[in-house]
């Protein structure tokens, strides 16, 4: 009987524990969204563009075949040629994950995260705090057989009733040992407001 009622105990203290009870923190002007959905604000930059934009090119890269056997990648950040602030690491931050989520390719550290993992074989390697057995060995690293790098570009056009601006996106694979681009590809976006 006991042991019963224990059981019924804690299945309830779980149930509850599971629940979200919590009282709702802010203002009344704030809500969650959709994240897929579009995104429409201003004719700037923005999360809808980034997602065509990713999709596109990862769904793009995925079929052209070049990545058979899941070759090693080396991805630089895109270059922003527009007139307007974007961050172009979550672009290829995007295309790299979604890459990696279909089993289409491995990334060797790009060139941020280069230096951390020099360091923390440094740290491994040099600082006798670890056990040897499980220490990284130095010179063991896998060199990228491609590089990915890319750019965005707008033009902006305004009259006295519309502003239109037109973004350019193009990204392309390079073969590092030949020097050959592999796979290049562009992503076309136009958002236009009347005033």
């Amino acid at each position: 009987m006991f042991a019963r009622f224990s059981f019924l105990a804690v299945v309830a203290l779980l149930a509850s524990g599971c629940a979200n009870n919590s009282p709702v923190l802010g203002g009344k002007n704030i809500s969650y969204g959709d994240s897929k959905a579009v995104e429409l604000v201003t004719n700037e930059f923005g999360s809808t563009d980034l997602q065509m934009i990713a999709e596109s090119m990862t769904r793009s890269l995925a079929q052209s075949g070049i990545l058979q056997g899941r070759p090693v990648v080396q991805v630089y950040d895109v270059k922003n040629k527009t007139s307007e602030y974007i961050d172009t690491r979550e672009i290829t931050t995007s295309i790299k994950t979604q890459l990696m989520k279909s089993g289409t390719a491995r990334f060797a550290s790009d060139n941020n995260a280069m230096q951390s993992q020099v360091d923390q074989l440094k740290l491994q390697n040099q600082s006798g705090l670890y056990k040897k057995s499980t220490v990284a060995k130095t010179g063991n690293m896998v060199a990228a057989k491609y590089r990915l790098e890319g750019s965005i570009s707008s033009i902006v056009k305004r009259s006295s009733d519309y502003k239109d601006v037109f973004y350019k996106f193009s990204l392309q694979l390079i073969d590092v040992e030949s020097g050959l681009a592999e796979w290049m590809d562009e992503k076309e976006i136009r958002k236009t407001t009347e005033r």
